[in-house]
């Protein structure tokens, strides 16, 4: 079901006052929220959503806007959630009439609209370039020669040692195992940390001998669950958990199997299963943690600064030549301009 989109009724309130009546009208994010194409993000961002029936999801506007204030800030999905409640001009930049002393939404829908949009996110970065040279900020012709890089967009993951994998792993099996109705012989919750404990502490001395031995206690106990869990399951739990519990028992199996220098994929975050090791020659960093993506700069310093063109995740680690031919189409395509000089960078 598409999203209810709200509509500025322009009527008043006996009780409350609307809020365009109690700010400054000439402030930053008021002049943005009237330049912005509504509209245009309304039409993107409701194509994803099939006409089925149930709840309506939360107004395009609205989660545009938080959007658009979590990148403007830099600023985490709890700390948006906060100054939302507190800030007025947060609150008129995302559609709201009047001032809302609790949150109208839930900070886990953030994350799911995320999830649920993917590549048409790109229409947030078109319509700021549209801003920009509605504004005068750019000027077409800024947009003919442009930088392409590509960087290491690291993921907030911990450090992915085999033994943190394996507690990890187990201790995740175990509460959706709980959740199942799957009772197991045992957990190895306090045994489990403490081998993950010692396997710490002997590497940290450089005992690596008695580091395996805690390691492969890691593994058997991580093995254990496994054949626990594939024994007593049935088909009588929730759907949704029944499939949460298959994605982690396979991820676990892959924790269980990989080696530490094997060739091909690993697993270095469970939660995150597409995170990549990606090694940039950095002293400091030898290998980050994370997803290939290509930037896309503009060569000169434009009025209002200078403006990112195009944005594109580039998973299994692409050499950086080689990634031109796919970017450079969709940046077109993006910006509207086809007469990009395509010169070596």
């Amino acid at each position: 079901m598409r999203p209810k989109e709200r509509r500025d009724s322009g009527q008043s309130d006996l009780l409350r006052s609307r809020l365009d009546a109690i700010i400054d009208m000439d402030h930053a994010l008021v002049k943005l929220a009237r330049t912005i194409d509504w509209p245009f993000l309304e039409q993107r961002f409701g194509a994803v959503y099939e006409d089925k029936p149930g709840r309506p999801p939360l107004p395009t506007r609205l989660m545009a806007g938080l959007a658009i204030l979590k990148h403007t800030y830099d600023v985490s999905d709890e700390v948006l959630c906060e100054r939302w409640v507190e800030n007025p001009y947060y609150q008129f930049f995302c559609g709201e009439e009047f001032f809302q002393h609790r949150l109208v939404f839930d900070r886990s829908s953030l994350t799911r609209w995320r999830q649920r949009m993917g590549d048409e996110l790109q229409a947030l970065l078109q319509e700021s370039l549209a801003v920009a040279t509605k504004t005068e900020a750019i000027k077409p012709s800024d947009l003919n020669r442009v930088i392409v890089d590509t960087t290491v967009q690291p993921k907030n993951v911990m450090f992915p040692t085999d033994a943190r994998l394996l507690n990890r792993a187990r201790e995740i099996l175990v509460r959706l195992a709980q959740r199942c109705g799957i009772k197991l012989r045992q957990s190895y919750a306090r045994v489990g940390k403490f081998a993950l404990i010692k396997h710490q502490r002997y590497a940290h001395a450089k005992q690596f001998k008695r580091a395996n031995r805690a390691l492969k206690k890691l593994k058997t106990y991580l093995g254990r669950i496994l054949r626990d869990i594939g024994r007593k399951r049935g088909g009588h739990a929730d759907l949704l958990q029944e499939i949460a519990l298959s994605r982690m028992l396979l991820r676990a199996r892959r924790v269980l199997d990989q080696k530490q220098r094997q060739h091909g994929r690993k697993v270095y975050s469970l939660h995150a299963p597409e995170v990549e090791c990606i090694g940039k020659g950095k002293a400091h960093r030898p290998y980050e943690f994370g997803v290939k993506v290509s930037v896309a700069t503009t060569l000169t310093h434009a009025k209002g600064g200078q403006f990112v063109a195009h944005v594109k995740a580039l998973p299994g680690n692409p050499y950086d030549g080689h990634t031109l031919a796919a970017v450079i189409p969709e940046m077109e395509k993006l910006v509207g301009n086809v007469s990009l000089r395509r010169r070596p960078s």
